[in-house]
């Protein structure tokens, strides 16, 4: 049995009910990633008007999405060590030390692509969207990078292992 799904003509959110989704009249609730991207676009849409002066969207940038992952650290939970640090680059450190705690980079990466589809799906440009700044792509690659070194840990693309060949089995 296929799943329906149903698109809202005001926000053009799509939902896919499904089949043990219980009887509540056709009604359907929106997906973990879908509520998410809500949560996300509610949170930034707030950060811009809690700004100084106060943002509109239409002139929301790359540099104010950066200030904004600057802004989210504080609320981070992710150990990152710096330089100076003695545990800079040891995956499990022996002993507590004061480097701060920021946001995760594979969470920022996330985030932002959330954020990307959020400002396309409120009526934005793709060609004027500030989460697919060049900026923010090269800070989130830095964080990315420099996380890794932090950690001792390297993040290598994943390659795909080539699929076994079948062979005929002998007859």
């Amino acid at each position: 049995m296929e799943t329906p799904a149903t698109t809202n003509p005001t926000t053009g959110t799509s939902t896919v009910s499904s089949p043990s989704s219980g009887s509540n009249g056709g009604s359907t609730t929106p997906s973990r990633y879908e509520n998410q991207k809500r949560r996300d676009w509610n949170t930034f849409c707030q950060y811009l008007r809690n700004h100084r002066p106060p943002l509109s969207l239409a002139l929301c940038s790359g540099a104010h999405v950066l200030e904004f992952l600057h802004y989210l650290d504080q609320f981070g939970k992710t150990k990152v060590h710096n330089h100076p640090c003695p545990f800079f680059g040891l995956p499990n450190p022996p002993a507590p030390c004061p480097c701060p705690l920021r946001q995760a980079w594979g969470s920022l990466d996330a985030l932002i692509g959330r954020l990307r589809a959020a400002y396309e799906e409120n009526g934005g440009r793709p060609e004027t969207n500030p989460f697919g700044a060049r900026a923010v792509r090269i800070y989130l690659r830095d964080v990315r990078d420099f996380q890794a070194k932090a950690r001792g840990v390297s993040y290598e693309k994943k390659r795909k292992r080539p699929k076994p060949k079948l062979t005929p089995a002998p007859s």
